[in-house]
C-alpha cells in the first residue's frame, strides 16, 4: 500500500513541517480500503467500575511501517482522550505485538503507561484478541453540573494562575486571580494555603456558603488528584497528602463539593453559556484543557487529557519535556506553544522569562502590529484549522468553545480566524458541522471558576 506525500493546503507559517494528524490518518484509510486487502481493528480501552470506551476503524493486515505509524498514534491519542488501564486489541497480531512491546514498562511510551497506572491504580497491560472479543461499550452517563441556586464558591486550579468566584444564584459577585508557582512547591501545605485563602476571600462576599465547585489540571478521580503537573514537586512520601487536599478541604467547610478536570469544566462553562450540549472545551492556558460532553448533556468519564494527544505527526516535531514524545497538544495549544514559536518568529526574550511572561510580551508585541507575533498566532490557528476535524473523527461535538491566556486580545482573534480558513477550504464538512464559541474577555478568563459553581447539588 502507498499513498501521495501528504501536504497541507495551508501552510504554518513558522512550522513549515507541521504534518496535521488529519491528513495522515484518513489518507491512510482510504489507501487500506482502497487496497481491498484492509480488515477490522476494534480498540476498546478499559478503566474505572468496568467502563469500556471502543474506537473502530480499518487496516492493512501487515506490520508495515505507514500501519505501525497509524496505529500506534491512534492508540496514543485513544488512551489519553478516553482513559483506561487495560488495552483491548482486536486485530492483526503483527500489529498487536509491536503495540504491546511499545506501550510496556520497557517500551518507547512507558510514561503513558505509567501515567495510567496511577490514574486508575492498576498495571497498564496489553490483550490481544479478534476484533469480535473487544468487550462492549460501557460509558459513565452522568449529568454534571448546571446547578446555580444558592450561594456558591467555584475555583480553578491552572499551572500559572488560580481563579475564584463568589457565584449568588447563578450570578458571580466577586471574581480574583492570583499568580502561583505550584509546581515547584514540594510542601503539601503551599498547594492548601493557596485555596483556602482563596476560599475564605469569596466567602466573605456573601452571607454564607451552600456548596464549592473546583477546576482543577490533572486527572481528578473521586475528589483526589491522582495525576497532576500542580503536584511534580511533591515528594512520594507526602503525595496521599497532597492529593487529598480537596477532601480536606471538604470536611472543614462541610458543605457539598465537587472537583472535576479543568477540562470538562471548560465544556460545562461552553455548554452553560450558549445552552446546549455537544460541547468540546479547549483551554489555552499554561497546558492544554480539554473537555466533552455529549449531545445528551452528559459526562462520559473520559480522561480527555488532549495536552498529550497527537496534533502533529512531524518525526522531527519539538518533544514534550514530560512524556518524551514528540508533537503532542500541549506543544501546539499553549504557553507552550507560543514559546515554541519564538526562534522561528526570531523575537528574543531573556532565558529567565517564565513562559506566562513570555506570552505576555508576545501580546504586547502583538497590540504594537509586530507581524512576527502575528506570524506565531497564524501559526497557531493553522494548528487548530487542522485538528478541529481531527477531534471530530473521536468526539461527536457540534459545538467548539475555545478560551485561555492564549486566545486574549487580537493574537486569538487571528488564531480563530486562521483556523476558520483552513477548515473553510478543507474541511467544508466540518465548518458546517461545528461552531466554534468564543466567551467575551471576563468569561475567557474566570468563566471555568464561575461553571464550577455548579458542579454541586445541596439540599435547602
Amino acid at each position: 500500500m502507498s499513498f501521495s506525500p501528504i501536504k497541507p493546503a495551508i501552510r504554518a507559517p513558522l512550522d513549515h513541517g507541521f504534518l496535521p494528524p488529519v491528513l495522515f490518518n484518513r489518507a491512510y484509510v482510504e489507501a487500506a480500503r482502497a487496497s481491498g486487502n484492509a480488515v477490522p481493528l476494534v480498540i476498546g480501552l478499559e478503566r474505572e467500575c468496568g467502563l469500556v470506551s471502543r474506537f473502530e476503524t480499518l487496516v492493512m493486515p501487515s506490520a508495515d511501517a505507514e500501519t505501525l505509524r497509524y496505529v500506534e498514534r491512534i492508540v496514543k491519542f485513544l488512551i489519553w482522550a478516553r482513559g483506561g488501564w487495560k488495552l483491548h486489541f482486536g486485530g492483526p497480531k503483527a500489529i498487536g505485538d509491536v503495540i504491546a512491546r511499545t506501550y510496556s514498562s520497557r517500551g518507547a511510551r512507558k510514561f503513558d503507561c505509567q501515567m495510567m497506572e496511577l490514574a486508575y491504580g492498576e498495571k497498564f497491560q496489553v490483550v490481544l484478541t479478534t476484533a469480535s472479543k473487544v468487550p462492549a461499550a460501557k460509558e459513565m452517563q452522568v449529568a454534571a453540573g448546571g446547578h446555580l441556586k444558592g450561594c456558591r464558591i467555584g475555583f480553578d486550579l491552572g499551572a500559572s494562575d488560580y481563579k475564584v468566584s463568589a457565584v449568588i444564584d447563578g450570578e458571580a459577585v466577586f471574581t480574583s486571580e492570583t499568580p502561583w508557582d505550584p509546581k515547584i512547591q514540594s510542601n503539601p501545605e503551599y498547594h492548601y494555603h493557596h485555596i483556602s485563602s482563596a476560599l475564605h476571600r469569596a466567602a466573605a462576599c456573601m452571607p454564607r456558603v451552600d456548596a464549592i465547585g473546583g477546576s482543577s489540571a490533572g486527572v481528578i478521580v473521586d475528589n483526589e488528584i491522582r495525576v497532576a503537573s500542580l503536584l511534580r514537586a511533591i515528594p512520594k512520601k507526602h503525595f496521599a497528602q497532597a492529593a487529598a487536599v480537596f477532601k480536606r478541604i471538604q470536611k472543614e467547610w462541610n458543605v457539598p463539593l465537587v472537583v472535576m478536570n479543568d477540562g470538562d469544566v471548560t465544556a460545562l462553562a461552553g455548554a452553560l453559556s450558549l445552552k446546549q450540549p455537544g460541547m468540546l472545551g479547549i483551554a489555552m492556558g499554561s497546558s492544554e484543557a480539554a473537555g466533552f460532553m455529549d449531545k445528551r448533556g452528559r459526562i462520559l468519564g473520559w480522561l480527555n487529557e488532549l495536552a498529550f494527544a497527537p496534533a502533529d505527526y512531524n518525526p522531527d516535531a519539538v518533544a514534550d519535556e514530560w512524556s518524551g514524545d514528540r508533537g503532542v497538544g500541549a506543544l501546539y495549544f499553549s504557553q507552550q506553544a507560543v514559546n515554541k514559536l519564538l526562534p522561528a518568529a526570531k523575537i528574543r526574550l531573556p532565558d529567565a522569562m517564565g513562559l506566562p511572561e513570555r506570552l505576555v510580551e508576545v501580546q504586547k508585541l502583538m497590540a504594537k502590529g509586530d507581524e512576527r507575533a502575528a506570524k506565531i498566532y497564524e501559526t497557531i490557528g493553522v494548528y487548530l484549522g487542522y485538528t478541529i476535524p481531527h477531534y471530530a473523527d473521536f468526539y461527536d461535538y457540534a459545538n467548539m468553545l475555545i478560551l485561555g491566556r492564549v486566545t486574549t486580545g487580537q493574537g486569538g482573534d487571528i488564531v480563530l480566524a486562521k483556523a476558520h480558513e483552513v477548515l473553510k477550504q478543507e474541511f467544508p464538512e466540518v465548518a458546517e458541522g461545528v461552531t466554534m464559541h468564543v466567551p467575551d474577555e471576563a468569561t475567557r478568563r474566570v468563566g471555568q471558576a464561575v461553571a464550577a459553581a455548579s458542579l454541586p447539588k445541596f439540599k435547602k
